[in-house]
């Protein structure tokens, strides 16, 4: 899957397993994860519909979100980094980060932006390199 505001890659991991890779790859980057919605819960309860196993974690990696909103506050409408994750077969599933260059394109003052979303894109870009190297669960 590729879309143009996010990086991305298959696991071959379970759902919770891969959830798990997940927030332990965004934390060798320093990112924190602020909220987590579980998007199948959150449905079922609402609507009463079923839906895949899917999650979305809101990283942020604090030094990075300050230099961002000193850049501009309204960039906080674009934070925290949205991580999703979600199941797309028994034992496989998908990460995938917004990947912050897309922010540039929104931003008031994109030269003020591009350096910290570069910086942010770096970090992402590892963590999804990591899982993507990631062996197979056992």
């Amino acid at each position: 899957m590729t879309v143009p505001y996010g990086l991305s890659t298959d696991v071959a991991l379970p759902f919770e397993e891969a959830v798990a890779r997940s927030r332990e790859e965004l934390a060798k980057e320093g990112f924190g994860i602020l909220t987590e919605i579980d998007v199948r819960e959150t449905l079922k309860k609402k609507l009463g519909v079923d839906f895949r196993p899917y999650v979305i974690l809101g990283a942020c990696q604090p030094p990075l979100a300050h230099e961002a909103l000193e850049a501009e506050l309204e960039v906080g409408l674009l934070l925290p980094c949205n991580v999703a994750v979600w199941e797309t077969g028994p034992g496989t599933s998908v990460v995938a980060a917004f990947d912050p260059m897309a922010m540039t394109t929104l931003a008031r003052r994109p030269e003020a932006i591009r350096p910290i979303a570069e910086k942010v894109r770096e970090k992402m870009s590892r963590v999804i390199q990591r899982l993507a190297a990631a062996p197979a669960a056992s």
